[in-house]
């Protein structure tokens, strides 16, 4: 029986993982399809539903449906609950159990990819979604000095940091402020490190030629890193090269959850050299 899995998510158009699933399947000699699963919220729970069938892997979550996904899972690991956001959903017996890969994926990216150690720095993260929850517990478990949250919506940024406080050791500072004031970009010009969470430059989407962050407000000194990695070069990657700072794609995060959802779905390693060099070619 071919197995099956995919990714759930709105808008779809740009995803490379049904080409890096392939890879890693392929790779690992496992008969496998995965697919792209364009799911709009009000039919989220009949998707999630369907992943109990006995041909099921389960399924990755992507935007906008890594928090809201929660009620219609069985459980969640540690991890996942820490985060309050699911990335990845794996079917075991009739059971759907969320997962959430992008917290490991985005600290072996930011150390590998980045060339960054967040121990005892201060960092910035653009936006609040799912993915923004993610990245700010893996720069809790680093030990980054400051974790600056930025956000539109009040609420839902206060949210990311209020979920993060109670594990926050001494030493580390977490608060929130709202996108373009005074503090916001007081704080831009100290970061150490800042990591866009937000779709905004995502190919094909209204906004593929728009940066978060207008280069001018870059500074040499930051790293940034955008979780964004289509196209090959983000309008925001671009802009702080253009200021001579380093900055990296999310495509280092993307193959490495892949591979630990990989590995959660098939208990194999798998192959990223394969997974890299498919969604490289999938990006022309």
């Amino acid at each position: 029986m071919t197995k099956r899995a995919g990714v759930i998510g709105t808008p779809l158009g740009h995803t490379v993982s049904p080409a890096i699933f392939k890879a890693a399947f392929d790779a690992a000699g496992i008969d496998a399809a995965y697919e792209a699963w364009d799911t709009a919220p009000d039919v989220l729970e009949g998707r999630v539903n369907s992943l109990r069938g006995g041909d099921f892997f389960g399924a990755n979550v992507t935007i906008p449906h890594k928090q809201t996904v929660l009620p219609f899972l069985d459980e969640t690991s540690e991890t996942a609950a820490k985060a309050g956001a699911v990335n990845t959903i794996v079917h075991t017996d009739g059971k759907l159990v969320g997962h959430n890969t992008d917290v490991a994926g985005f600290a072996r990216s930011l150390r590998e990819d980045a060339g960054f150690d967040a121990k005892g720095k201060r960092t910035m993260i653009l936006g609040a979604g799912g993915a923004s929850r993610a990245v700010a517990l893996a720069l809790v478990q680093a030990g980054a000095s400051v974790i600056f949250v930025i956000g539109r919506q009040p609420r839902k940024t206060e949210g990311v940091v209020l979920a993060m406080k109670p594990l926050t050791p001494s030493g580390t500072t977490i608060s929130w402020a709202y996108w373009g004031d005074g503090s916001f970009l007081r704080s831009l010009k100290e970061a150490d490190l800042v990591v866009n969470c937000t779709p905004i430059g995502v190919a094909t989407s209204a906004t593929a030629s728009q940066s978060p962050l207008p280069a001018d407000l870059i500074e040499e000194r930051t790293t940034v890193f955008d979780l964004v990695y289509n196209p090959a070069e983000t309008p925001l990657t671009l802009a702080a090269k253009s200021r001579g700072a380093k900055a990296v794609t999310g495509l280092g995060m993307l193959v490495y959850q892949a591979a630990e959802s990989f590995k959660l779905w098939t208990a194999k390693d798998a192959d990223t050299a394969a997974m890299f060099a498919a969604a490289r070619a999938a990006l022309g």
